[in-house]
């Protein structure tokens, strides 16, 4: 009898969680999974912190454009013949940014500072905190926030 309240307790909060319209609240469905999610509430945080991303974007998107490189692109392991084909695209063009960044910075127009510097160790501390297949995942996941990011850049 617990059980079977304790399941409709638990169904419940579900159910007006779901049919909360003011609460941000968003099912996404994934494959045969269905989670449910705050994305206001994320893209709210988030956005603080975009917005304190320091002014030397420059030097912080080529440490990332490195990680992506030297460690994402190469632990990502697939059978797939086709994500192969389009990760070397993605790479190949990372590698062409990453080659104009450097030329800026050796002429002293893509300032590193302290913070840059800061921000990028916390996100290589994060990474190598987990397995070399599932940090690639992780951050592969994680490539449209890179891409946006770029994409806002003046």
């Amino acid at each position: 009898m617990k059980t079977s309240g304790l399941a409709f307790g638990l169904l419940s909060a579900t159910f007006y969680l779901l049919w909360t319209p003011s609460s941000g609240l968003k099912i996404l469905h994934l494959g045969s999974c269905v989670i449910v999610t705050n994305l206001q509430e994320i893209q709210s945080e988030f956005s603080e912190i975009r917005d304190s991303v320091p002014s030397d974007r420059c030097c912080l998107l080529r440490h990332l454009l490195r990680l992506y490189l030297d460690r994402v692109f190469k632990n990502y392991q697939t059978s797939d013949y086709h994500t192969l084909r389009k990760l070397s695209s993605l790479a190949n063009s990372f590698l062409t940014m990453k080659k104009d960044l450097q030329l800026c910075h050796a002429y002293m127009t893509c300032h590193c500072g302290e913070e840059a510097t800061e921000k990028y160790r916390q996100i290589l501390s994060h990474f190598e905190q987990l397995e070399p297949q599932a940090a690639a995942v992780k951050v592969l996941g994680e490539l449209d926030i890179l891409l946006r990011w770029m994409d806002e850049a003046e």
